[in-house]
């Protein structure tokens, strides 16, 4: 009896499979599980899609952390559900990607998390360029990502869509179109990925149309930004905000972009503080089109067709606080830009250092675009022309003041009629025949 007691037990374990497996651990207490327990091995080179799919469902279904060890795992299309928590081990639980389509999906859903997981893809264009991703999530609310790896993607890294929660502490490289794109997000969090060698675009948020986001883009590092796809701007950039308001975009490292380090369209109060850009193809820091309220403070910007554009009061643009900026070593690019900081509507240019600007060091205005502009306590070395002002007949008002300017070429304060100089040196002459430009205690050298 004793016997026969003992091999029913273990009939009864062996039965209850997976389940009987649950261990306390893991996640606030949750229990834990392994995909081996589901017969997933790794290192074989066979598609254990189904097998990996069970686990994650009955790891779901119990509140279980599913643990995946190091390994590679060849898999096709796997759904992730609420409460799925996939947990592996950083650098070495590998999940290899045999399709060509979307990779990890999730819809409708709350609380997923992933950690410590390397997703690698195929490289190639899949027509689908914002929705195709490695890692696809469309209305989850408590999405977290961390320490993952993210290679590869026949469109994108990772695509979100209507989601809120943390991708923190990931790396997202060579996606063919973007690392990580965006859309509609509500709370979201981006920091301390490293996001490089992508095809287009580093981190995409945008909205379906203008409205409130909030998303919070910060300290991560982004190099090696493309443009394969080409254009005029709208590829190529390290960080791009298209009709998403109230984002911040703070203490990122961003090298070696095609276009623009960090790209502002139609994204109303808009800052962008303390960021790092180097080696940046046209205008590092973008501000354009229809927005109304943007601040450009505490950045630096080293080697750069253009340093800092707001731009298109034509279109709506308008109101900027340009601060305590460090511009230096602007190029120029097929003969054109070479300007530190350029603006034109309701803008505050204060307290930046500018040196090795080609064509200006400001420029304010453009043609008639220009309205309500105070340019004060500057320091502009090594320029084409230290201060540049519209004064075309259209053109609204400028306050130059208690600006610094020395060793420019074409003057330290000028008049424009777009890239035209226009009269005498208004540092060192009366400005009292344009009647829209009020120069005062200016020093050019």
């Amino acid at each position: 009896m004793m016997i026969g007691s003992a091999g029913l037990g273990a009939g009864l374990a062996t039965a209850a499979g997976p389940r009987g497996a649950l261990a306390q651990g893991g996640d606030a207490g949750a229990g834990t599980l392994s995909v081996t327990d589901f017969g997933v091995r790794p290192n074989v080179r066979v598609d254990q899609t189904k097998a990996l799919q069970s686990a994650i469902d009955m790891a779901a279904k119990n509140g279980a952390v599913l643990n995946i060890p190091g390994g590679v795992y060849r898999t096709g299309m796997l759904t992730l559900k609420s409460n799925s928590i996939l947990s592996g081990v950083p650098g070495q639980s590998l999940l290899k990607f045999l399709g060509e389509d979307n990779f990890l999906i999730a819809k409708s859903a709350q609380n997923i998390h992933l950690s410590g997981l390397v997703l690698e893809g195929k490289i190639a264009n899949s027509g689908n360029e914002y929705n195709s991703a490695l890692l696809s999530a469309d209305r989850i609310d408590g999405l977290i990502i961390t320490r993952c790896k993210i290679s590869g993607g026949i469109a994108n890294g990772i695509s979100l869509n209507k989601c809120s929660g943390h991708i923190t502490d990931n790396e997202i490289i060579k996606a063919y179109q973007t690392g990580l794109f965006c859309n509609d997000s509500h709370g979201l969090d981006i920091s301390h990925n490293h996001v490089h060698d992508c095809g287009n675009n580093g981190i995409q948020v945008w909205r379906s149309s203008p409205g409130e986001d909030g998303t919070i883009v910060a300290h991560n590092r982004i190099a090696g930004i493309r443009s394969e796809a080409g254009g005029s701007g709208e590829n190529g950039n390290g960080i791009n905000i298209f009709r998403a308001n109230s984002v911040q975009v703070t203490g990122n490292r961003i090298t070696d972009c095609a276009f623009s380090a960090i790209r502002g369209n139609a994204a109303s109060n808009f800052q962008v503080i303390g960021n790092s850009c180097a080696r940046i193809g046209e205008v590092a820091i973008y501000a354009e089109f229809g927005f109304e309220g943007v601040v450009i403070s505490n950045n630096l910007v080293d080697k750069a067709a253009m340093g800092i554009s707001v731009t298109n009061f034509n279109e709506g643009g308008r109101m900027a606080v340009v601060q305590g900026n460090l511009v230096r070593n602007l190029f120029l690019r097929a003969g054109d830009r070479g300007i530190g900081i350029a603006v034109e509507a309701d803008a505050m240019v204060s307290g930046n250092v500018i040196e090795g600007a080609p064509r200006a060091g400001i420029q304010i205005g453009w043609g008639r675009h220009l309205r309500d502009v105070s340019a004060t306590g500057n320091l502009i070395r090594e320029a084409g022309i230290g201060i540049g002002i519209s004064a075309a007949p259209e053109a609204g008002y400028a306050f130059i003041t208690n600006n610094m300017i020395s060793k420019t070429k074409e003057g330290g304060i000028r008049a424009m009629d777009h890239n035209k100089p226009l009269g005498p040196d208004l540092a060192k002459s009366s400005s009292e025949s344009y009647r829209n430009i009020a120069v005062f205690g200016n020093v050019s050298l």
